[in-house]
């Protein structure tokens, strides 16, 4: 499961190594002439399946504050108000200094303000309600936090496989 370059699915699809595909052709790569002056024609579509093992069950995908961000919708899961990337932190829930981990299901994206006023503390101890349970998103959820250009035919195929934590905005 990731994002291919053009060159990449090329490749797999001369390789058979495609299964299956799905969604709409969202290239053409031209080749050279046979010798009944006909130009080959490689359509790219824009999901494939290759040959090969998935393995789902251990997946844990990076904890970066852009994907935290994007996952929480730049929102502040304190106030609830909506930032952009610079005015925005990111918050552990247990404090790291009071055995906390930075690890998904501990992190939650703050703005600066709300990261202040709940200090070294936990939400009960600051009196601060979270608006939100932080979740690790799941390999499809992942893709989707991780690309900002999906097209309308892969985010139907991603969503279809999203856990009830995440919503397309």
């Amino acid at each position: 499961m990731s994002w291919l370059s053009r060159e990449e699915t090329a490749t797999l699809i001369v390789k058979d190594q495609v299964i299956w595909s799905l969604g709409n052709t969202v290239m053409e790569i031209r080749g050279g002439l046979n010798r009944s002056g006909l130009q080959s024609v490689l359509k790219l579509p824009s999901i494939i399946a290759c040959v090969g093992k998935v393995h789902l069950d251990h997946y844990y995908p990076p904890l970066e504050n852009k994907f935290l961000f994007r996952r929480d919708k730049n929102l502040c899961m304190y106030c609830g108000g909506e930032f952009a990337f610079h005015e925005l932190s990111r918050d552990h829930v247990q404090p790291l200094s009071r055995g906390g981990k930075d690890v998904w299901t501990n992190v939650v994206t703050s703005c600066r303000r709300c990261n202040n006023r709940k200090a070294d503390r936990s939400p009960e101890e600051s009196h601060m309600e979270l608006l939100a349970v932080p979740f690790v998103p799941n390999q499809y959820e992942f893709l989707y936090l991780s690309n900002h250009n999906v097209l309308a035919d892969q985010i139907e195929f991603l969503a279809a496989r999203f856990s009830s934590h995440i919503t397309l905005s």
